[in-house]
């Protein structure tokens, strides 16, 4: 049993080129028909200049932040 027999041997390439080969049809099957204009429409929309602060919770981290930057600061100084 210490040595294996030579007909039992797995192709691992074989293998790993059939996963492939279902992947790509997987993502064949599941991408949308015009896949190209999804694409540029996803980075025309990811490229677009967004405002400094888009949301209000990246105001309240900005503030939160603050806070305790001058807290530490107040304590030092002290």
């Amino acid at each position: 049993m210490d040595r294996l027999d030579p007909d039992l041997r797995i192709d691992i390439r074989g293998r790993v080129r059939d996963h492939g080969a279902r992947q790509l049809a997987i993502a064949r099957l599941s991408a949308p028909q015009d896949w190209q204009g999804a694409l540029r429409r996803a980075l025309a929309e990811e490229r677009r200049p967004r405002p400094m602060f888009a949301s209000s919770s990246d105001v309240r981290l900005f503030l939160e932040s603050f806070a305790v930057f001058f807290t530490a600061t107040m304590m030092f100084l002290l």
